[in-house]
Formats: C-alpha cells, structure tokens, sequence
C-alpha cells in the first residue's frame, strides 16, 4: 500500500513539472541555445497547423538558420531577422509541401514586433517551412507595408517566449551579405 501510494505520488509530481500554456509552446534546439516559442493558433490557425504538422513530423530535425538581417541603430544594437527552415538541408521536402493560406496581420491582429515568428514568402500562399524571428520591432513586415513587394505583409503566428539572448547571439554570428557564413544547425524542433 506505501509503495502504490509513493509511486502515485511520484505520477502527481513529474505531471506537474511539466508546464501547461493556453497556446501550444516549441522549443528550437540549437548548437547555440534553446529558443522557447508560443504560437498563437487563435489568430493565424492554418499557419499554425502547417508549423506544427511540420514540427510533428520532424521536418526541422537537422535543419539550420541560414540567412540573417543586420541593421544597426544610432546606438550600434542590431536588428533585423533570423531565417530557417528545410530549405537547403531538404530541399525535395522542401519542394514538395505545398503553400499555406496566407494570414496577414490584418487578419491575426498580430504584428513582427520583437520576437515575432513569421513565415516567409515570395507570393501570396507560398509560404511553407521557412520562417523567420524577427531582432526588434519589424513593423515593415506587417499588413499594409510593401516589404513584402506587395501590401499583404507576411504571417506572424507566435513570439519568442525564451531564449531572446540566443536569437541575438545567432544573429551576431559572422555574415556575408544576408547569409550566415556558417550556417546555424536547428538540431530539431519540439513541442512542449
């Protein structure tokens, strides 16, 4: 009776370590850091959905950050993006995932202030495995500007919940252009 009321015990506790959100969370695991993001499937559903059956698939597992934008501010802080996905590490899954409807920030009510994870696109619906964080606030990124080469914007659908340090510690990593000079590994993408 003592052991089957420990072992009951011991069930409560280790459920109970385990953090519970409202909104499903991920973590990026890199050779840099962990980046704890919370998505937010009440404001950009089918971005979300897609983003996870990626993640649920393993997709990301040895995947990388490859492109990066720096801008830096009068007081010498960089801003601008990190980018990822499965594009260069697979690319005929890459090819074959088809686009996702686009949610523009009009209709999410979201906006690529800093933290923001977005998907990246050429055209409308052609969004897919890549996506970007955004370095400070990226407001050119949202519904209404043309950054994006039209005035659609391009889908946020979560934020950086943890782990703000290690997307600026990727961000500062050596660059040529808008391409990491090595490219950062994603060792795989969870949930929590």
């Amino acid at each position: 009776m003592l052991r089957s009321s420990l072992i009951y015990v011991a069930l409560i506790l280790l459920g109970c370590s385990q953090p519970h959100y409202k909104d499903p969370h991920v973590v990026i695991y890199t050779n840099f850091g962990d980046i704890e993001v919370e998505l937010y499937p009440d404001k950009a559903p089918k971005t979300v959905a897609a983003f996870l059956s990626y993640v649920d698939s393993g997709y990301y597992t040895n995947s990388f950050f490859y492109r990066v934008v720096k801008t830096e501010d009068m007081s010498g802080v960089n801003y601008g993006i990190i980018q990822g996905g499965i594009w260069l590490s697979n690319p005929k899954q890459y090819a074959a995932i088809p686009g996702i409807p686009h949610e523009s920030t009009k209709q999410s009510g979201l906006s690529h202030t800093s933290g923001t994870i977005s998907l990246a696109r050429t055209t409308p619906g052609t969004a897919s495995s890549e996506f970007f964080i955004c370095v400070g606030d990226q407001t050119q990124f949202d519904h209404g500007n043309t950054h994006s080469g039209d005035t659609l914007g391009f889908a946020a659908f979560g934020k950086v919940f943890s782990g703000m340090d290690i997307v600026r510690k990727i961000q500062d990593q050596k660059s040529s252009g808008e391409s990491f000079n090595e490219k950062i590994k994603i060792e795989k993408i969870k949930r929590l």
